[in-house]
């Protein structure tokens, strides 16, 4: 099972409107991505709630749907 990079793009989009943002297909796959997004959201949070925002932005398709996922977070100020 694999997600298709326009589905993350609108998963991204809908759960930080704000964000900056890129997304690469690392494999071509559509299986192995990475991430850079930077939104105000994260601002005062650690690196670790940055990313559990984004995890559970994916709601629970990390480990099914998405196999791996190479995450880069910045608080947007």
């Amino acid at each position: 099972m694999a997600i298709a990079q326009t589905e993350l793009e609108n998963i991204i989009q809908q759960a930080f409107p704000e964000a900056v943002y890129t997304i690469t297909d690392l494999a071509g796959d559509d299986n192995h991505y990475a991430l850079e997004i930077e939104d105000a959201s994260f601002s005062g949070k650690t690196r670790i709630e940055q990313h559990k925002q984004v995890y559970a932005a994916l709601d629970g398709r990390m480990g099914g749907a998405l196999h791996a996922l190479k995450l880069k977070t910045k608080a947007r100020t």
